[in-house]
């Protein structure tokens, strides 16, 4: 299955307090929790390209699988990372956030990202 497509946000859980963990101030997460972001993904082989639109928000992240890529991070730092692939599902370690983002059907993503206990799941439908 590819993950080509646009997907807008259905659901999330633990937005709040994932964000106070990653060190995100409270005007902004009160701003961003009830903004349904849009994610465009383009997959051409091992290359892919995540554009995120939180509000006027842009965050525009390319890596190809397997290597050293910079990204952006939710809180707009820059860092860098590996992404790999398994099937379908995404990994990648940022700055201490363990992040899988799962295709879970045709329609469907998964993202869960995981910060010590603090588990943040955004759930998307392709739109």
């Amino acid at each position: 299955m590819s993950f080509s497509g646009k997907y807008q946000l259905e659901s999330q859980e633990n937005f709040e307090s994932f964000m106070k963990a990653i060190g995100l101030p409270d005007e902004l997460i009160q701003k961003g929790k009830d903004i349904m972001s849009i994610s465009e993904i383009e997959e051409d082989g091992d290359n892919f390209k995540v554009t995120v639109t939180t509000g006027s928000k842009i965050l525009v992240n390319t890596f190809k699988i397997g290597e050293e890529a910079e990204l952006e991070t939710l809180t707009g730092e820059k860092a860098k990372a590996v992404v790999q692939r398994d099937g379908n599902k995404l990994t990648v370690s940022l700055k201490g956030i363990e992040s899988v983002t799962e295709l879970v059907d045709g329609n469907t993503i998964v993202n869960t990202m995981t910060l010590g206990s603090v588990v943040y799941k955004r759930t998307s439908k392709r739109m």
